[in-house]
């Protein structure tokens, strides 16, 4: 056994279990085909004791693809449990290719189930402990372990263990649409409408407009009326305009909020201390010719105002300094 803590031995490619994982497109494999056939393998495989794969799906396929029999193989005692094994298989994919939004997805949902079993066998544990005298020792306590990732609400966990960020927004709206998808007590349209927007994401479109285009079609099928005979997609396009221009307007009534606050906003003295720093002597860096021969009428009124508001700001706090 090495220092890492596994085994290092040469097995049969035919006896390593890959099973279901979340990878579906292992990508181009020539560049690693080439680099495996002029240096051999550098790294192995990763895999438990029972022979399932857990890091190295991209170099076991390249290998099967060179018609290559035995494979060198680290056996890892530790990673057992199935948390482990999506964080490892996380790790595999972070560090190797990008997992898809889809990918993504799955490895989330799954992540998310343990997370909250955990939680959940926490909880029980804590309020077992909680009904004795003496925690300390007593059944339960062991199984009252800190939880995996930082403590907070189980989807924002599950999501930065898989993406590495807050992202279970986009996440949860694409298990959303799969559940509309595959739901057959929902209409026919609803759920096409959830498919195709789902298979837009698969070729690398966009989320929250899918999500937002199906939302408006869930909408419009709750109004409907059973047997009602209604064009879909022109009720959905209109349904989706509306929504667009609610949002526009929403953007534009935050954008005049925020113009209007920054405007009454005060700004600190040292900000008041810089601005005059930064206009001491300025009256020397002009030409009091060039100034009176070209500057417009409108321009100079200005300048007369700011100076005027000056004055005033000046006598007022000269007045609050005694």
């Amino acid at each position: 056994m090495s220092d890492r803590g596994h085994i290092e031995l040469e097995r049969s490619i035919n006896s390593i279990v890959i099973g279901e994982r979340h990878r579906r497109d292992a990508g181009d494999l020539t560049p690693l085909m080439d680099s495996m056939k002029r240096v051999g393998l550098l790294q192995p495989v990763t895999i438990t004791p029972d022979g399932y794969l857990i890091c190295g799906y991209r170099r076991l396929e390249a290998a099967k693809r060179l018609g290559w029999s035995i494979l060198r193989v680290w056996v890892r005692s530790g990673i057992s449990d199935e948390m482990t094994r999506l964080l490892a298989e996380r790790d595999e994919n972070a560090t190797h290719k990008p997992l898809s939004m889809m990918e993504a997805t799955a490895l989330y949902k799954e992540m998310k189930a343990l997370l909250q079993e955990d939680a959940d066998r926490r909880q029980k544990a804590s309020l077992f402990g909680a009904q004795k005298d003496e925690s300390v020792g007593q059944d339960g306590a062991l199984d009252s372990s800190a939880p995996w990732g930082t403590p907070g609400r189980v989807d924002r966990q599950a999501a930065e263990l898989v993406t590495g960020k807050a992202s279970q927004t986009r996440l949860e709206q694409i298990l959303e649409m799969e559940r509309i998808a595959s739901n057959r007590e929902l209409p026919k349209d609803l759920r096409q409408v959830a498919e195709d927007e789902l298979a837009t994401i698969r070729n690398g479109g966009a989320v929250d407009p899918g999500y937002q285009k199906v939302r408006a079609a869930q909408r419009l099928a709750e109004l409907m009326k059973p047997g009602e005979d209604t064009d879909v997609e022109q009720e959905l396009d209109e349904s989706l305009k509306q929504t667009a221009a609610d949002r526009r307007r929403r953007i534009k009534e935050n954008r005049l909020r925020r113009e209007a606050e920054a405007a009454n906003m005060k700004r600190s003295t040292r900000s008041f201390v810089l601005k005059w720093t930064e206009l001491d002597g300025w009256s020397k860096k002009y030409d009091v010719e060039q100034i009176a021969g070209e500057i417009k009428a409108e321009d100079w009124a200005l300048f007369l105002r700011v100076i005027d508001e000056t004055k005033a700001f000046a006598e007022a706090v000269s007045l609050a300094r005694g």
